[in-house]
């Protein structure tokens, strides 16, 4: 996903396409395709249930899904719920709107048609007005790229709005390498310390969301949503390894040294499919009170 302001969280690390002009960030869709299987298969199940509860079975469901990307997020919900579904793609690239368009689902778990429409815009400044007649609000990897005042506003016009919000695969600052190497501690502790860089809110926003969205007279329920990358992941698991380091890099330059050859043994191991990570996200979902609900 692509936010208003800042790039993709890191369990995303992000990869710039190039051309990106200086007012629109642009995040290539070959990076955000190849994460896509494991984004689908991380993505917890266990709050679909509760979901379809909330939305019931009567009338269309109107889905607005902010910082879409290139869609991911619709092509694994849609053919899971059942009814005729609307998707408003919100996003600030144009590029991934068209490639999210383009490549959107046709039809719900029932066969009920699904249909796309488009908005572009910084989904930062975003009031209850804009999700008005929303029947649910997903987002992916947005959450840990917010800052504490973005995500208030964020969580308000959720809940303004009444209607759910399904926010997915948020990081929570903890990684599984297998087999493991002393350094990496300290390249996780620098890369969390970097995602939390400018007031970010990095591996620390989830129980943040769950405190903010509780104050504001919502339930919300959190389920573990973690990578599970191996063998047949390489080329992912090269990819994320190369943000990671670099992103630890960036925070401690005197890491240098000892990351690059760190790096470069992890990538041989990876080549070798015999490296094993697990990058830990979790769910969350959130059910504010229906609008007009008596307090």
């Amino acid at each position: 996903m692509s936010t208003p302001s800042t790039p993709p969280g890191p369990g995303a690390h992000p990869v710039p396409a190039e051309g990106s002009g200086p007012d629109v960030p642009r995040y290539a869709p070959q990076w955000l395709q190849l994460r896509e299987p494991a984004d689908a298969a991380a993505r917890s199940r266990e709050l679909l249930d509760p979901l379809r509860k909330r939305l019931g079975a009567d009338g269309d469901v109107v889905v607005h899904d902010l910082g879409c990307g290139t869609g991911s997020m619709g092509r694994w919900l849609a053919p899971l719920l059942d009814g005729a579904q609307h998707w408003v793609l919100h996003d600030r690239d144009p590029y991934l709107l068209h490639f999210a368009t383009v490549s959107a689902p046709g039809t719900a778990a029932d066969g009920s048609r699904i249909t796309v429409t488009t908005r572009r815009g910084d989904i930062g400044r975003l009031t209850p007005d804009a999700l008005a007649g929303a029947s649910l609000v997903t987002a992916s990897a947005l959450l840990d790229v917010l800052t504490a005042e973005e995500l208030e506003a964020f969580a308000a016009a959720c809940v303004g709005a009444g209607c759910p919000a399904l926010l997915t695969l948020s990081v929570v600052g903890r990684v599984d390498l297998t087999p493991g190497h002393p350094l990496d501690r300290e390249i996780a502790d620098a890369f969390n310390a970097h995602q939390r860089r400018g007031g970010l809110l990095g591996p620390d926003a989830v129980p943040a969301a769950r405190t903010v969205f509780e104050r504001l007279g919502a339930t919300v329920g959190v389920a573990a949503s973690p990578w599970r990358l191996g063998a047949e992941q390489a080329a992912l698991t090269a990819e994320w390894l190369r943000g990671w380091v670099g992103a630890a890099v960036e925070q401690r330059p005197d890491l240098a040294d000892r990351a690059d050859t760190y790096l470069q043994d992890r990538l041989a191991l990876c080549a070798a499919g015999r490296l094993d990570v697990v990058v830990h996200h979790s769910d969350i979902l959130v059910l504010p009170r229906p609008k007009g609900a008596a307090g």
